[in-house]
């Protein structure tokens, strides 16, 4: 298999130093003689007097979303600072997103069957080839992996077939099941949405019957976004799933506070719901995250407790629903593409043996009240790392790694540091 270069483009930004590198690398990396091809993006973010440190890849969460952009620290993202006391750090853009031969709307002319086949060679594992690749173009024989949400499932696809890579790893909200199916994880999420939205109305219970009335709207039609979408109950009652966030109680306060007959209300709305038409993989290749060997089949939606539809005051999280792809503007032109991969059986990409003699070495944030990965399976996934140091705690939720020093308190951890 060929792999090319892009002369590398180097700029400074105050005190940080960047370098953009490109790789073209094959789109189907198990077949020699599928000649396809997407380039791989990273930025190196050094800062001065940093440039010799080891590297620290960084996988994103999502799936489908780029990489942050590097900005004078400590302004953007907010933990970069952190990781530039220890490491360069690799801002790699997943394949598909960011200007890693990005997935977007204007893919769906080649037709639903054509792109459904595309998409399966965008998940974890494929990611890990593309870091291989990454990393020995840089030259080195071992670095680190930061995994947030689905970057942490993606270290763990890295350390099933490539731990030797790998010198320490950090996960955050990202210890996902290795040995569950999807809808174990989508009827654990629920409890913990029941939960979540149990807390909320318990401080502020006038907004149950708020949401209520919300609720009815919807259900006649009269919720509409700036987009022309008609928001359904179900859209509606997944703006919870900002209950997932340090500060997304906030978002949903502020929401519920708006008269929703107001522009304010349908934009909020708009920005508070978790799945939208900026990066269409979220949606479409969301389930495939913990197929595990798994057919999906619209896993959320099949799983959904009876008290769920009882009670339309309890919020959602990522719960997808088939129905999105019929109401939805952004999601219907990608309809058949959603279907067939409801329907695509996933190869495996987590091996549970592996992972256990992988000697693997790191440290992991485990969010007790996570939303989206839910600690009781993080904790059942940690028995097979016993040299993962684990952080769990309720000071945060699942983007702890933007809103606390949590990054900094993994680094002393894997290096047996006191805690700075």
């Amino acid at each position: 298999m060929t792999i090319s270069a892009a002369p590398v483009l180097r700029r400074r930004m105050m005190d940080l130093t960047l370098e953009e590198h490109t790789l073209t690398v094959p789109l189907v990396w198990s077949d020699p003689a599928d000649t396809r091809t997407i380039d791989v993006f990273a930025t190196v973010v050094s800062r001065e007097g940093g440039e010799d440190l080891p590297y620290l890849v960084f996988l994103q969460g999502g799936p489908g979303s780029e990489a942050p952009r590097a900005f004078h620290a400590p302004t953007s993202p907010s933990w970069l600072d952190q990781a530039l006391t220890d490491y360069r750090v690799v801002m790699l853009d997943q394949r598909g997103t960011g200007r890693s031969t990005p997935v977007s709307d204007r893919i769906l002319s080649r037709g639903s069957e054509t792109v459904a086949e595309y998409l399966t060679h965008l998940r974890a594992d494929a990611i890990v080839r593309d870091c291989e690749a990454m990393r020995e173009h840089l030259g080195v024989e071992r670095w680190n992996v930061l995994g947030q949400s689905f970057g942490g499932f993606t270290t763990l696809a890295y350390l099933s077939t490539d731990a030797a890579s790998i010198d320490r790893a950090y996960l955050t909200g990202g210890l996902s099941t290795v040995t569950r199916t999807p809808d174990e994880v989508y009827a654990l999420c629920y409890d913990k949405m029941r939960d979540a939205s149990e807390r909320y109305y318990r401080r502020f219970p006038e907004h149950r019957d708020r949401m209520r009335r919300l609720v009815d709207l919807a259900a006649a039609g009269e919720i509409v976004l700036p987009s022309g979408e008609v928001v359904s109950p179900s859209r509606l009652r997944s703006a919870g799933s900002s209950l997932g966030t340090d500060d997304g109680w906030q978002t949903l306060w502020q929401l519920l506070e708006l008269d929703p007959s107001a522009n304010a209300f349908a934009y909020d709305l708009a920005a508070a719901m978790p799945f939208g038409g900026r990066n269409p993989l979220y949606f479409v290749f969301h389930e495939s995250s913990y197929a595990n060997g798994h057919i999906t089949d619209w896993s959320a939606q099949r799983v959904e407790p009876a008290d769920f539809a009882e009670d339309v005051t309890l919020f959602t999280g990522e719960h997808i629903r088939r129905e999105w792809t019929e109401t939805v503007p952004a999601f219907q032109p990608w309809r058949d593409v959603a279907l067939t991969l409801a329907q695509h059986e996933w190869p495996t990409i987590y091996d549970p043996d592996a992972l256990a003699s992988s000697d693997a070495r790191g440290a992991a944030s485990v969010y007790v009240n996570d939303a989206y990965v839910p600690v009781e399976y993080s904790l059942e996934t940690a028995q097979l790392l016993p040299d993962l140091r684990l952080l769990v705690t309720s000071a945060h939720e699942h983007n702890g790694l933007r809103t606390g020093r949590v990054l900094e308190h993994l680094i002393d951890l894997a290096h047996d540091r006191r805690v700075r």
